[in-house]
This record gives structure tokens, sequence and C-alpha cells, in this order.
């Protein structure tokens, strides 16, 4: 990845072991979806000791963790990477990790994203507004490591914590790691907008992704942020070899190992329908509830209904690389078609999935990459910095003025933060 200059690596994450599908653990154990899964968090210090560039995105589910511990692991994993560090946001949609958890039945969904709303204030308090920029001073000649009137104790005393105490890791480089959330519910997209900077999306067809991207990016700047605050990264599949013929033949080869009922079974973790209950050519049920991503079933029924989507092709739709398009050609062909989806989605990039691992990130960097390249569509060489800084241009390592965290913020920094809002206030 990082020879191919891909920005980051993304890990997602869910806690509990799935019993949607049947309604018990079968499904889950016999396709292995979903479980076992280790902790990502563990990972990422091997893969940083031998990379310079590559960022490194982790899924961490704010309902079950508890938040000064939280903020240590991560402030301490950018610390480790030198600022490559990206939080992927996520309240949870599964009843088997609530009761993995002890947390009995599953909250609601809007009430997980009032928990989600505190937990990131508080998160704001000890990454910004613990230790000020300058607090550390290495003053060797007066024995000082950090100067403590510039290091405060947060005290929160909200509806779900309670907190009264200094953060425990000194500034990492880029104090908050990126954020990244993949909420597209009109719940999920409010809090994106106000907290995000980038996005998940997944849909099969540009009118199931467009309108989202749009939509958040609106919903930004209501909140005071540039629509370019919030970068839209959405999920695409590639399949290429030298030729299109020889793509195609990859993808027969690859299909052949397709496991429709692996797919029922992870979207029925991921949508909390149980698909076992309905027959393969039912049409898509247009039904919710408190647990599962509501997004999921939006987009194949709401999000584009020029199509009747059945059970059966929802899942075979999903099962090479996930509810994203699928590119297959040569690179002139895949090139084509991803500078089309990007131009008529509103992407600012791709989150790129993949049929088999390695194998499909191999073929796109020694293929796709420099046709992209080529094209001038693709950089030739990573931007110093953090990894907010690579996906940034160098616009700098810390949240800017207008992002929420800025309130956190105290001492000098935070003067300048405000000068920076005003000043683009009276711009605009």
């Amino acid at each position: 990845m990082e020879r191919g200059h891909f920005d980051g690596l993304f890990l997602a994450d869910t806690l509990g072991v799935s019993d949607v599908h049947g309604g018990c653990t079968d499904a889950a154990i016999r396709y292995a979806t979903g479980t076992p899964r280790h902790d990502p968090m563990l990972l990422v210090p091997a893969m940083a000791a031998v990379t310079e560039h590559l960022g490194f995105g982790i899924t961490g589910n704010l309902t079950y963790e508890a938040p000064y511990l939280f903020a240590r692991r991560l402030s301490t994993l950018d610390h480790l990477t030198n600022g490559r560090m990206g939080w992927n946001i996520v309240t949870g949609y599964m009843q088997a990790a609530a009761q993995a958890m002890g947390a009995g039945a599953i909250k609601g969904h809007d009430t997980r994203y009032d928990v989600a709303e505190e937990f990131m204030a508080l998160m704001y308090q000890l990454w910004e507004g613990s230790w000020e920029d300058g607090s550390v001073v290495l003053d060797h000649a007066n024995d000082t490591f950090a100067d403590p009137t510039r290091v405060h104790r947060i005290h929160h005393d909200g509806t779900y914590w309670k907190l009264d105490a200094i953060h425990m890791v000194e500034p990492s480089p880029q104090r908050t790691p990126v954020l990244y959330q993949a909420g597209s519910s009109g719940r999920g997209r409010d809090f994106a907008a106000g907290h995000a900077e980038c996005v998940f999306l997944t849909g099969k067809t540009v009118p199931m992704v467009a309108p989202v991207i749009a939509d958040i990016k609106a919903r930004a700047v209501a909140r005071g942020r540039a629509s370019d605050d919030v970068l839209c990264f959405s999920l695409a599949t590639v399949v290429v070899a030298e030729t299109d013929a020889l793509a195609e033949l990859k993808l027969v080869d690859f299909q052949r190992y397709v496991s429709v009922a692996g797919a029922l079974s992870i979207l029925s973790t991921n949508s909390g329908i149980d698909f076992s209950t309905y027959r393969p050519d039912d049409e898509l049920p247009r039904i919710r509830g408190d647990a599962g991503v509501h997004s999921i079933v939006d987009a194949f029924t709401v999000g584009d209904p020029s199509k009747i989507w059945t059970v059966r092709g929802i899942a075979e739709a999903s099962a090479l690389g996930g509810r994203g398009p699928l590119f297959v050609g040569s690179p002139q062909t895949v090139a084509d078609g991803l500078i089309d989806w990007v131009t008529q989605t509103g992407s600012d990039g791709l989150n790129l999935s993949a049929a088999t691992c390695p194998g499909c990130f191999t073929d796109f960097v020694d293929l796709v990459v420099p046709e992209l390249q080529a094209r001038s569509r693709y950089k030739t060489e990573y931007q110093p910095g953090t990894l907010r800084e690579k996906l940034r241009g160098g616009a700098g390592a810390h949240l800017p003025a207008s992002h929420p965290a800025e309130h956190a913020r105290r001492g000098e920094r935070a003067s300048h933060s405000a000068k920076a809002a005003e000043r683009a206030f009276s711009t605009e």
C-alpha cells in the first residue's frame, strides 16, 4: 500500500459474535463472518514500524469505551506512528455486542448518537484542552519536563460520563487523530457534518451515493464548516488485469468462491434483518429496527427507487468486495470507470475494498496506480507530515479552527483559533 501511495489502511471492527442470521451464532461461526476478529489497535504498531507514510484508521466503538482510557490509547498510537492515526467513530449496531459488554439491550439509534455527542465533547477536552501548546518545555537546566501551570484538569459532569483528571499523555503530533465516520442515516449525517473529517459511504449506483455526499457537505456548511472540511470516500472494488478479457476471466475465477449464504449472514448482521426468514426471490424488505445500520436498507430501497432489489440480488451484489460498485477490466478501462464514478458522485476519493487480499491491492498498485498517475489523477509522492497533513495538502497537523474541537482549546493556541475563526467569518 505504501508503494502505491495509499493514504491509509482502514481496519473495521465490531464487538460480539452476531446471532441475527437464523437467530443464533451458527452462521457467523460457519462462514467466519465477523468472527474471529482480533483487536485492531494491537496491529498498528507492528505495521507502523515498517512504514513511514501510510496512515492507519482504526474503528473504536465509543458506546463501550471508557473515555479516559480510550483517549490515552489513541494518543499513544499517534505518538508511536508519528502522527499517522485515524479513528473511525462508531456507536455500535449489534445487540450481540451490547450483551457481550454487559449492557443488556442495545440503546436506540438516536440515543446512541446522543451518547456520541457527549463522548466527542469529552475527547476534545482531553486531547485539545488538557495540555496547552508549549506546556512540554524539556528544560534540563531547571529540571522541568512540563510547565504545570499550562496543564489543566478536565472537569466533566455529563449525562453519561463523569471525569475529573488530567490527560495522561502529552500532546501527540496530531493531538486529535483524524476523525472518520460512516453513518449515512439522517442522524448519522448530522453527526458526520459536525465532527468527521472523512466519511465512508457505500452504494452500488450513483443515485445511491451522490445525494448522500451532497447532503453531508451541505449540512457541514450549515454548521459553519467548509464543504471540503468533510472528505467523502465511497466504497469500490477493482478487478484488474493486463487486458479486459483477462480481467473478466479473473472475475469468473473469483466468483467461483462467492458464498451467498455467507453474504446473507453479513447482511443480517449489518442490517439487523434476519434474512434466513426470507426466500431468495423476495423483494428486499423496507424495515428497520434499533439494531443494525439503517443506511444499508435505505441505500437499496429508498436510495435508488429505480431498481427493485431481491434478497438474492443484494447478496450477490455484496458478496464480492462489499456494497460498492465493481470495476472490472484493463488499467485503462478501470481508470475510466473510477474517474467517471468520482466525477458523478462527487466523491473525494475511494475506500478500496478487495475480492482477495492482498492480491487485489497488489494488482491495483501495479496496474491502476501508474495509469492514474499518467493521467495526473493520482499523486506520485507523499505529502510530508502527519496523516491529516497528507489528506489536507499540508494545511496543518491539528484540527482547523472551524472544527468544534476549538471550543476545548486553551492558551495561546486557543487565541489563534478564535482569531482564525473570526477572520473566516468576516471574509464570508
